[in-house]
């Protein structure tokens, strides 16, 4: 008997039973987006506005008068320095990782967001329950990304057992996953490998870079993620998201898991 098969009778299954009724997703004690409460705001305070590198923090005044806490979690990039400079709790730490939606106005909070789209898939998209074919296309990223992809199909998460495939052919995808700010040089090559999809067809923003362009977003090399390049279906804002935030992310696209963002709020 090989080495290597007799190590894996020994070790057993290494695969989490996770997302089906347990809790081990493998992000236990990982930091995610930070919460907000603004009633706990000071007066005349923008500590974590201008703590934000990315602008995904805004104080303005509404038409009463009173100032306004509004945050994108599309631009937010989870490096906690709003919490750090908030002088009165108003900014936490949290471990909400799993951000998906497939609303990008459910990643505002304090504007006018949307009503969490029901958790059924649409007609055109039923069909792909069971199985789901990925292109995935780097437009510009640092690698976080790329990183925590690579960890899908390990034996901890084993994306396969969801009957989800990465596939190097556009023309053999349903789904084309985007990581990166989308610099110009990359706006071509991604429309041209959304044109080569067969229709039905989706695209998924992966990473604050793809869903707003993050740190490098309205740089001299890209705009702001696929805003204005392609029609996003999925947005999976994170600095990287993890691997267990992709999959929560594809089975809610996917109609089987039911929706958890609105209006910039993680709702169990």
């Amino acid at each position: 008997m090989p080495f290597w098969t007799f190590f894996g009778l020994q070790q057993g299954k290494a695969t989490t039973p996770w997302p089906d009724g347990a809790p081990d997703a493998g992000q236990e004690g990982v930091l995610g987006m930070p919460r907000f409460a603004p009633e706990r705001c000071a007066p005349d305070c923008a500590a974590c506005a201008e703590a934000c590198p990315t602008a995904a923090i805004t104080v303005r005044t509404d038409q009463a008068g009173a100032e306004r806490l509004t945050v994108d979690y599309g631009r937010c990039v989870v490096c906690q320095l709003c919490v750090e400079a908030c002088p009165t709790g108003a900014a936490t730490q949290s471990f909400d990782w799993a951000f998906g939606t497939r609303a990008r106005s459910d990643l505002r909070l304090g504007g006018d967001a949307v009503p969490v789209p029901a958790s059924q898939p649409t007609a055109s998209r039923r069909g792909f329950r069971r199985s789901l074919h990925v292109r995935h296309v780097d437009a510009g990223s640092c690698n976080g990304c790329e990183s925590e992809l690579q960890a899908l199909n390990n034996p901890f998460y084993n994306l396969h057992r969801f009957g989800v495939f990465f596939t190097a052919s556009p023309r053999f995808a349903d789904l084309l996953l985007v990581t990166g700010p989308v610099t110009y040089a990359m706006q071509e090559p991604l429309r041209r490998a959304y044109e080569a999809m067969p229709a039905p067809r989706w695209v998924m923003a992966v990473g604050t870079c793809a869903v707003s362009g993050g740190i490098a977003g309205g740089g001299y090399a890209c705009g702001n993620g696929l805003e204005g390049v392609l029609p996003v279906d999925l947005y999976l804002p994170g600095c990287p998201p993890n691997p267990a935030a992709i999959i929560e992310a594809l089975l809610m696209f996917l109609g089987r898991r039911p929706p958890r963002v609105a209006g910039g709020h993680l709702v169990e």
